[in-house]
């Protein structure tokens, strides 16, 4: 009796395996077809993009550490959205603090002082008053108060190491953002960035402490090559990031489309306000024409805003570090930072915090002078001691790898953070002639294979 009454169970086990037997042996056989790494293949006529790049990461760099919190956290329903006023709503700001969403999230974590005091309603009108005297717009919605939490909790102590690292730099940003005209908590979108971290780097290569890309800094006059590289420059790269967002505020209008478009990229932004026909961030952020890594960079940055300006009332220390001091000693040739400590006793560490455009802790070659940043007073000791220091000789740089046809077709390795819309972006073919090429039909591809790469 017992066997007849495990038998359904038994042929249904027997139809699972069977369905999944007939689905998966075609999908071994797609993957097949394809070469892997124990494929042979002249190397001339592989394209490998690990080779030495000005953008690509080296040593001196970390990965960025300024990710959000999770989705869940973020945004604990589905289908709940950011939604950011324009400025000329904000004197009608109605905190949602009691709404659902955030009551579910407060469930999970113990309140910080800041939404203790929004949630009570005796206080909504200091609160709009405190709100509304930032010079950027600022609204305590659902994805604000989740971010604060974030900050708040999750990674206490690693705001608390950013609020220290940018006291550093804060008073030379604030001066430059004043000559440009700019808000002064705009100081704080480089928490968000990078945490203002010069060596911080993110998965599609931006740089420095304002994250930018290769091609944006060059537009705005950094210098990025195999041995310099400005936007790791803390004062170079706050100018050409204000000068940035003040061309993205003139274009915009507002500051909340300003910091997506930094974001996104003015391009995006754009575009999704002509497809929704609409006119402020608040608006497309209720859309799919926006990531969601931009919807909640806006209320991301006003989150670590509130905090940066009230840090006791969340339990930060005023702690500053000390400021971003120096002077420059002219360099006639390439020196080392640890030649330089042996002969003149400045710290090698101190050499690289000052100078972390150097990619490679030596002074460029090829530059009939350049100015090392130094601690304040070495300067002269610097360059009277400069003929004991040796000149510093550059390893050879690899040559970096180039497209050789072999026959009608060119091959390309995969690497890490590949994606086929990525590979189809970058050769610039259609992501249907890539599957067909390479007999995908699935769109997942591994570091190490080989793709065809041809029209």
């Amino acid at each position: 009796m017992r066997l007849l009454r495990a038998g359904p169970a038994v042929l249904l086990m027997a139809l699972f395996l069977s369905l999944w037997f007939s689905f998966s042996v075609p999908a071994m056989a797609v993957q097949a077809t394809a070469p892997t790494k124990s494929t042979t293949v002249a190397p001339s006529t592989i394209a490998d993009d690990s080779a030495a790049a000005e953008d690509d990461p080296d040593a001196n760099l970390v990965p960025l550490d300024t990710e959000g919190p999770p989705p869940e956290a973020a945004s604990p329903s589905k289908t709940t959205t950011s939604t950011v006023p324009r400025t000329e709503d904000l004197i009608q700001l109605n905190p949602t603090g009691s709404s659902p969403a955030t009551v579910r999230f407060s469930d999970a974590l113990n309140p910080p002082a800041e939404l203790t005091q929004i949630q009570d309603s005796s206080r909504n009108a200091a609160d709009q008053m405190e709100y509304t005297s930032y010079d950027v717009p600022i609204v305590l919605d659902s994805s604000v108060q989740a971010h604060i939490r974030y900050f708040n909790t999750a990674i206490h102590g690693r705001f608390g190491e950013w609020l220290f690292r940018l006291s550093r730099y804060r008073p030379l940003v604030e001066t430059i953002f004043t000559e440009f005209h700019l808000p002064s908590d705009l100081v704080y979108l480089s928490l968000v960035e990078s945490g203002f971290n010069p060596y911080a780097y993110s998965r599609a290569k931006a740089t420095g402490p304002w994250q930018f890309m290769k091609g944006t800094a060059k537009v705005y006059g950094l210098r990025v090559d195999n041995y310099v590289d400005e936007r790791r420059d803390p004062i170079k790269s706050t100018v050409a990031a204000a000068r940035y967002l003040r061309d993205l505020y003139d274009l915009f209008g507002a500051w909340p489309l300003a910091m997506a478009a930094y974001n996104a990229g003015e391009g995006k932004v754009m575009r999704a306000l002509h497809k929704a026909r609409a006119e402020s961030f608040s608006e497309i952020s209720k859309t799919r024409l926006i990531r969601r890594e931009t919807k909640e960079y806006v209320p991301r940055f006003m989150a670590a805003t509130i905090i940066a300006r009230n840090p006791d009332r969340y339990g930060f220390t005023q702690e500053s570090a000390k400021p971003h001091q120096f002077d420059e000693a002219i360099i006639t040739r390439p020196v080392h930072f640890r030649a330089i400590a042996n002969v003149t006793g400045i710290p090698y560490e101190e050499l690289r915090l000052l100078n972390p455009e150097l990619r490679r802790d030596a002074t460029p070659p090829g530059d009939e002078t350049y100015h090392l940043k130094v601690p304040v007073g070495m300067k002269e000791k610097v360059e009277q001691l400069l003929d004991r220091i040796p000149t510093y000789k550059f390893p050879q740089l690899p040559a970096k790898a180039q497209f050789v046809t072999a026959g009608p077709s060119r091959w390309y390795k995969v690497q890490v953070g590949d994606t086929l819309g990525k590979v189809s972006k970058r050769f610039r073919i259609p992501l249907k002639t890539l599957k067909t090429k390479n007999s995908l039909s699935d769109p997942t591809i591994r570091p190490g294979d080989f793709l065809v790469i041809s029209r």
